[in-house]
């Protein structure tokens, strides 16, 4: 960027920051270079776009950029009351250079005075007064660079706008420069002159929300995305939308009008053009707009037989609407259009609309329902029951943000206080559960208790309650205790198809798992038993599967196989959360990948974000298992990103578990300050089963660094020698570290009797993973030839090359145990197997801990383990060493190569020691002298 250039990436500016742009980097970049050429050689720019799009804000970072660089500047904006002035202003922009009039020959200059009403007397010929103009302009360049600069073209009178053109195309040798705005489709000498343009289009998505979040930052997600989804871009419309709204509107307590208003700032931009319209027209736009789809044939019906398309012609020429014959719609050309319609019309019209409309869509009950919302007057309890009914079919079919929309207007249209409390409580839930905005639950929340004191009593307002105490001020104690009174004292009868009680004992499922207290288990997988006529299959697997997975029955595990199996036909997304995560821990998530995607994508499309987060959760931790390890810091990423950005303090320990696991196979210091920020955040909660998770990256990282001492006491916290902690779904997984931590310490009793543990729980029956893990278990533990047996099934057990980290450490184990035999032969064979694995997945400790034994067992180097150095570099590691002796960082380096940053970090971890040094100012060296 040029000195003194505003660089900040944008064009629209929230109010009271004119120096802040957001969205504009491509603009901006144009606008520096335009600049460039005024102090060098003159130029012009034109910019143009549809109103509201953020062109004055461009002309501004202009000026600015203009001014910082020493150049004079000469602004002027179009107004309407001056438009029929002749000259007026240019009159306004060359009042400045006033004293240098005596300057031109007295010609041009009585011209120029005359022409601009500073002297009396005849109007000169016009091309005197253009070239006197141009002779100022480029006589005050000689003392330095002049910019003109110009706003709304449109409202210019005409002989000013031609001088300027004049101007404009005779810039060559003067270092002088103008750059003007005006709007798209305007006739004007600009968009006619074939001068230099820049479209200024409308903010993509990600800029636009952030402009509102920065101008709004308490606005919840879901009202930011109707707001960015109805601007279409438009910088102004997302401000003056935002503005429009009320305080209960703004922070989702009250639901969003149908069609957004308008401030009347901006609805004279529409309204104006709209008004001039033949009164049939007007109706016709009235129609489309609250009929929202443009659908030809829904519209002729609601106009009464009328030809909708001829009186549409008029807004159509107007430039209003746009015919898509091809598809048979009528579309408004931009949503304000939308929007000042509906503002203009009056709500007796409306609502007259709305119901013919209602009337229309009968095969539609969403829409027929949503029609007769808008027409209603005051509180109706039927439209609010059919309503309430077009929120629950919505949630099924996984759009949680229209059924909180729905919810919202039911809520508002209840007649009876106890009605509107239970809604506003489902909303609270839908809130906190599944949509992602735990503010607007707790205001939820608070309204329904004013409703209705005995709120407690409703099982989703226990069920919000209990998401936000654990994601706030409260603990799992006090979320327990919510949940277990609501059940206890509803008057729910136990019946299967009440969704309220389904959504509280899933609930509580994830509240005990957090707590980690058996005390709290047998009574809510006793109330998902008590159920009738029978609970819902995937609410009852996941009782069965998800807290104690070692214990899962072989009938669980079939039912589970069978519902994953069928998922492509689930459409609930709560249901396909339920069967993702009794899949995890017995390591079946395999099938449950697509679902789970599906589940992220719709989050992040503006759906259901909380439950995008548990998705990005259990598919981490997928990715982690499987080898996939980039991906799951990707995830893990994004998923700590979007807990902190929601405010869900306490979902950030699932993601905190994920970076922690990921640092200790790599063999990164970070880990164990991942692992503890995962105990601060759960023990402050009391969320004791989640603070025991941080026990598995922490004994990794020991096995890892070779402190078999430490992995021994960490692994025993999470599941003692000997027994299989209940309600610890990462014991099964960690079973491995602390046999091998027990043998390594000379524990063999301990280490022998966790083996005996894990046959007699068949645990080695519940997956291809924990077959593999359990069989080199007791191979640690058994003599010399029986462990040969067990190895050599543990590394050939169908499925698992899937788990690659678990694979690469049970060949490692065998090759030493094989070396120590004085196998050297058959131990290579696995320890260059291991070796391979974990420097293809990045687990530097552990390929140290590989390459060691296999140089122990008489091998000639791989991968830099023996031998040659620099010759056992790859073609990538020497070109990566060779930029990293130059100086290069790992974000250069990876630039060059086409790696990330990450990446190149990991191949620097490999090089070093094969090379037998330890820091990058040792490389030139090392290279040097092979």
């Amino acid at each position: 960027m040029t000195e003194g250039f505003d660089p900040s990436p944008g064009g629209a500016a929230a109010p009271g920051s004119s120096h802040h742009l957001i969205g504009r980097k491509r603009e901006l970049s144009v606008v520096e270079e335009f600049l460039a050429r005024v102090r060098d050689r003159g130029a012009a720019l034109f910019l143009y776009g549809e109103p509201g799009v953020g062109k004055t804000r461009l002309l501004d970072a202009a000026a600015r950029g203009a001014a910082a660089l020493g150049t004079r500047v000469l602004r002027e904006t179009g107004v309407q009351y001056r438009a029929d002035v002749s000259y007026g202003t240019l009159r306004e922009l060359l009042l400045p250079l006033a004293a240098r009039l005596d300057k031109l020959p007295p010609q041009q200059r009585d011209a120029l005075t005359r022409a601009l009403g500073m002297t009396s007397g005849a109007v000169p010929d016009r091309l005197m007064i253009l070239n006197a103009a141009l002779a100022l302009l480029r006589g005050e360049s000689e003392s330095g660079p002049v910019l003109l600069v110009v706003d709304d073209l449109p409202w210019i009178d005409r002989p000013s706008a031609a001088a300027l053109g004049f101007v404009a195309r005779r810039l060559a040798g003067a270092r002088l420069g103008i750059i003007t705005a005006s709007r798209l489709e305007e006739n004007d000498p600009f968009m006619r002159g074939g001068l230099p343009r820049l479209l200024v289009r409308p903010l993509d998505d990600t800029a636009a929300d952030t402009l509102v979040g920065e101008v709004f930052p308490t606005m919840p997600p879901r009202v930011r995305r109707r707001v960015v989804a109805e601007s279409r871009g438009n910088p102004l419309a997302l401000l003056e939308l935002s503005s429009a709204l009320t305080p209960a509107q703004l922070t989702a307590v009250e639901g969003l009008p149908d069609v957004l208003p308008l401030t009347g700032h901006i609805e004279a931009v529409f309204t104006n053009r709209i008004a001039r319209l033949p009164a049939e027209t007007r109706r016709a736009l009235v129609i489309l707009a609250q009929e929202g789809t443009g659908d030809f044939q829904t519209l002729q019906r609601a106009a009464s037989g009328q030809p909708i398309l001829d009186q549409l012609a008029p807004a159509e020429s107007a430039k209003l609407v746009k015919v898509d014959m091809t598809t048979r719609k009528v579309l408004f050309r931009h949503p304000l259009v939308r929007s000042a319609v509906v503002e203009s019309a009056t709500d007796a019209d409306l609502r007259h609309i709305h119901r013919t409309l209602a009337d229309l869509l009968v095969y539609d009950s969403n829409r027929s329902a949503w029609h007769l919302a808008q027409a209603a007057c005051g509180p109706d309890e039927r439209v609010a029951a059919l309503l309430e009914d077009t929120a629950h079919r919505k949630i099924r079919r996984g759009d949680a943000t229209g059924a909180m929309r729905a919810l919202t207007r039911a809520a508002e249209l209840s007649e009876d206080e106890v009605e509107r409390s239970r809604r506003l409580a489902e909303n609270a839930y839908l809130a906190a559960c599944v949509i992602g905005e735990p503010a607007t639950a707790i205001r939820l929340l608070d309204e329904s208790r004013q409703f209705h004191p005995r709120y407690g009593g409703s099982l989703h307002a226990a069920a919000a309650k209990a998401c936000t105490l654990l994601n706030g001020e409260g603990d799992s104690e006090a979320a327990y205790s919510v949940l277990v009174e609501a059940i206890h004292s509803g008057d729910h009868g136990y019946q299967a198809s009440r969704s309220d009680l389904v959504d509280a004992l899933d609930m509580l499922l994830t509240v005990c798992r957090a707590a980690g207290r058996e005390d709290y288990w047998p009574a809510a997988r006793t109330a998902v038993g008590r159920l009738r006529p029978a609970p819902p299959e995937a609410l009852w697997l996941m009782s069965e599967t998800y807290p104690d997975p070692v214990r899962a029955t072989a009938d669980a595990r079939r039912r589970l196989a069978a519902l994953i199996d069928g998922q492509d036909g689930e459409a609930d997304p709560q249901n396909l959360l339920r069967i993702n995560a009794s899949a995890v821990h017995l390591d079946q998530f395999g099938g449950c990948r697509s679902s789970a995607w599906r589940i992220i994508e719709n989050s992040r499309a503006g759906g259901a974000v909380r439950s995008g987060l548990s998705s990005l959760a259990q598919l981490g931790l997928d990715s982690f298992g499987t080898g996939r390890w980039e991906e799951a810091e990707t995830l893990a990423d994004d998923g700590l990103q979007l807990a902190r950005s929601l405010g869900y303090a306490f979902v950030s320990w699932e993601f905190h578990l994920l970076k922690a696991l990921l640092g200790a196979v790599r063999g990164d210091e970070q880990a164990l300050v991942w692992a503890d920020e995962l105990t601060r955040v759960a023990v402050g909660r009391k969320a004791y089963g989640a603070a025991r998770t941080a026990d598995h990256p922490r004994a990794l990282a020991a096995l890892g660094g070779g402190d078999f001492e430490a992995a021994y006491r960490l692994a025993s916290r999470v599941s003692p020698p000997g027994r299989l902690a209940p309600y610890s779904p990462h014991a099964p997984w960690m079973a491995l570290d602390l046999v091998e931590a027990a043998v390594r310490t000379g524990r063999q009793t301990e280490a022998e009797a966790h083996v005996r543990a894990l046959c007699d729980g068949a645990v080695d029956q519940l997956s291809s993973r924990l077959h593999l893990l359990v069989r080199a278990a007791q191979a640690l533990v058994a003599p010399d030839e029986e462990a040969i047996a067990l190895y050599d099934r543990a590394v050939t057990t169908p499925g698992a090359r899937h788990w690659p980290f678990d694979h690469a450490r049970v060949q490692l184990l065998y090759g030493e145990r094989l070396r120590r035999m004085r196998a050297a032969a058959e131990a290579r064979s696995h320890l260059t197997t291991a070796v391979e694995i974990f420097w293809r997945l990045g687990a530097v400790p552990w390929e140290k801990r590989a390459a060691r034994e296999l140089r122990a067992s008489g091998h000639g180097g791989s991968h830099g383990t023996a031998g040659n150095a620099a010759e056992s570099l790859t073609s990538q590691e020497f070109e990566i060493a060779s930029l990293a002796a130059e100086g290069l960082t790992n974000k250069q380096i990876g630039e060059r190569l086409f790696l990330s940053p990450r990446t190149v970090g990991t191949h620097l971890y490999r090089i070093f020691p094969k090379l037998d040094i330890t820091s990058r100012a040792a490389l030139r060296d090392a290279l040097s002298r092979q």
